[in-house]
């Protein structure tokens, strides 16, 4: 390496476990025990034995119970894009999330981390990919010189969180198993980036990409098969055949647990154990137990039903809450239990005042800060929580929840209570006076009608909007909702012409100082709270509009120090001053949040966690839980369900 390292190395090792850091004796070695669903390939030469299929050193899981390898797991799936949700759920990362958030290797051996800006990343000698090819570091030269840097390829360049800064990092191959990125500042975005649900692929299976690109296949071949496939060019094939996470190429070699057998389209998709997959259990099973996942296609509105038939193993994605008490019904004559998992985001719908709205007057009046904090307390989020959501919701802003390790009730509690008073008194002091019939008009005589703009997507929406209509008209303010399809709903935000809009509060409820405040800063067009400061941000001034608010602008200050921190106490730190000015501010106007998700699990499942979170990042749903681990047990008749009662579950 080049540049030189500082006197005082302060570095990370993050290694699984003591144990599994060290390669594995070999008695151990010896003990491995072959997969019933693969003995026959071994017996006839088609495979070779599990000794030879794990890596020298396997990742060692940490399981509630070892279970029994063998048996095929149903879920539902709304489309044929949905095939990449096993990707999400797979949850094979080079570095993942554990169940309490904390950073581990998953894939790599280990990593060393220096500063948070120089990253040694350290594979698994022997680790193969599906197909059986060694996965080595050519798999990173491949993707970071001929993918990254191939402007045919990759013509927007290298991913955000390979740029701090806009700075490009330095690749060293060191050797077969380790590879360096390193950069002059530091890249607290890297990490997160490869644990995410839709991770940064920074390697790519070259020995079977290699003969697509122009630069290694041979000319007059590729040439064919652009053509037979009746593609642009050689660049557009390679992309169509290099989709690591939307796992729709069944030749495609994987690292994931299940690998696709089904060539979409189809109605039945079939994933099949990876015999080559690089985790173990204590007793030397070679995981995922379970050899197939079948992901039937039907339509999402009839999925609860058909979950609630017994038609899935393993459900949650298109359930909603408002399911659960269907759903408990069918327990016991389906052989199912329904779990209630808390969901992540910081609100699960906020009200979204548009800063960047088009109108000059109301401009002026969602950029006043007395008036959305009015707005605020004019909620009654106890009633939203009862009528809805059987009080089992926590209530307040949007902000960090309890599970996270920066949570302050206080962020949560700002003027989110039920104020009627104090919002009238608020509305007042803006000068919005109250006519004759008691609804207050805006400077220029207009009636101070808010028109909340949604996807039309849910009745949630239009449910929790019908309350806040009427906890509104105490204060002198109507409220209208206008539903609308989902395109033409962001770009009348994006355009200025939405007033207000309803969706979901920030992703990440769940934040830890080691993961970026980015929600809570103009950095998005797609923020539905001030869409044209975020573009101007993504676009590096070339579109949208400078944030006009001192506030606002404090926060993209704060962001861009988060980003050039190097430790955790200035992470810390940051996202606390964050979090406080977003409490101040009301920026969105949060309701509930850690609303039950419905998870239906098979009696016979074992390994799904009673309690969990159900979440997107950090979370990949049930990836965070390592699926690969989940087994049927199927040495006694099916258990009977538990009591039809509802409660709520505590904190995982």
């Amino acid at each position: 390496m080049t540049e030189t390292r500082p006197n005082r190395r302060e570095a990370m090792r993050l290694g699984i476990a003591a144990a599994v850091a060290l390669a594995l004796p070999n008695e151990a070695r010896a003990e491995l025990r072959e997969t019933p669903a693969l003995e026959n390939d071994v017996g006839t030469g088609n495979l070779p034995k599990v000794g030879e299929r794990v890596p020298d050193e396997p990742a060692i899981a940490e399981l509630e119970t070892i279970g029994t390898p063998g048996g095929e797991l149903r879920m539902l799936m709304g489309g044929p894009k949905d095939t990449r949700m096993m990707v999400v759920y797979g949850y094979a990362r080079l570095v993942g999330y554990t169940p309490s958030l904390k950073f581990a290797p998953d894939i790599l051996k280990s990593i060393e981390i220096e500063d948070n800006r120089i990253f040694t990343l350290h594979l698994r000698k022997g680790h193969k990919w599906s197909d059986g090819q060694p996965f080595t570091t050519e798999d990173f030269r491949y993707w970071f010189e001929d993918v990254a840097h191939n402007k045919h390829l990759s013509p927007s360049g290298l991913p955000i969180s390979l740029l701090p800064q806009g700075e490009r990092p330095h690749f060293e191959v060191l050797s077969a198993t380790a590879v360096r990125y390193s950069w002059g500042r530091p890249n607290p975005l890297f990490l997160p980036d490869l644990a995410g649900p839709s991770p940064l692929y920074i390697y790519r299976p070259s020995h079977y990409l290699k003969q697509f690109h122009e630069k290694y296949g041979d000319k007059a071949a590729l040439d064919a098969l652009v053509k037979q496939a009746n593609q642009r060019n050689w660049a557009a094939y390679h992309n169509k055949l290099d989709t690591m996470y939307r796992d729709d190429n069944p030749d495609l070699p994987s690292l994931e647990p299940w690998i696709l057998k089904t060539r979409p389209p189809a109605d039945r998709v079939i994933f099949e154990r990876n015999p080559y997959y690089y985790r173990i259990d204590k007793e030397g099973n070679q995981l995922p137990y379970i050899d197939r996942v079948i992901l039937s296609i039907a339509d999402s509105k009839i999925i609860p039903a058909k979950t609630g038939a017994g038609e899935s193993d393993l459900q949650a994605r298109y359930l909603r809450f408002d399911n659960y008490t269907f759903l408990k019904a069918s327990e016991v004559r389906n052989h199912y239990k329904v779990r209630l998992w808390r969901t992540g985001p910081g609100s699960q719908l906020a009200l979204y005042p548009n800063m960047n709205v088009n109108d000059e007057i109301w401009r002026g009046l969602v950029r006043d800060l007395r008036f959305r904090r009015a707005l605020s307390l004019a909620v009654d989020r106890h009633e939203i929580n009862q009528v809805i959501y059987f009080g089992l919701a926590i209530e307040g802003q949007n902000t960090l929840l309890p599970q996270s390790p920066l949570y302050d009730a206080r962020y949560r509690s700002a003027w989110a209570r039920f104020d009627p008073g104090e919002a009238n008194r608020l509305l007042d002091l803006v000068g919005l006076v109250k006519g004759s019939d008691g609804m207050r008009q805006l400077p220029d005589g207009r009636p101070v009608e808010i028109i909340v703009e949604n996807s039309g997507e849910s009745t949630e929406q239009s449910d929790v909007l019908e309350l806040v209509r009427d906890s509104w008209r105490r204060v002198g303010i109507k409220l209208f909702a206008k539903p609308s399809q989902l395109t033409l709903f962001r770009r009348r935000v994006f355009s200025g012409e939405t007033l207000m809009s309803i969706d979901k509060g920030i992703e990440n409820g769940l934040a830890t100082a080691a993961m970026s405040p980015w929600e809570f800063a103009p950095t998005s067009q797609q923020q539905l709270e001030w869409p044209k400061w975020g573009q101007y941000y993504e676009t590096k001034g070339t579109a949208g509009e400078p944030p006009a608010l001192p506030s606002a602008i404090r926060l993209l200050e704060l962001y861009q120090q988060w980003l050039a921190a190097g430790s955790d106490e200035e992470h810390t730190r940051i996202w606390r001053d964050v979090l406080q000015i977003w409490a101040d501010e009301v920026f969105s106007i949060g309701t509930v949040a850690g609303v039950l998700q419905p998870i239906v699990v098979n009696d016979k499942l074992r390994n799904v966690p009673e309690q969990g979170i159900y979440n997107w990042d950090p979370g990949a749903y049930f990836g965070i839980y390592k699926p690969d681990g989940f087994w049927f047990d199927l040495s006694e008749p099916s258990a009977k369900s538990a009591s039809a009662t509802l409660s709520p579950p505590t904190s995982p």
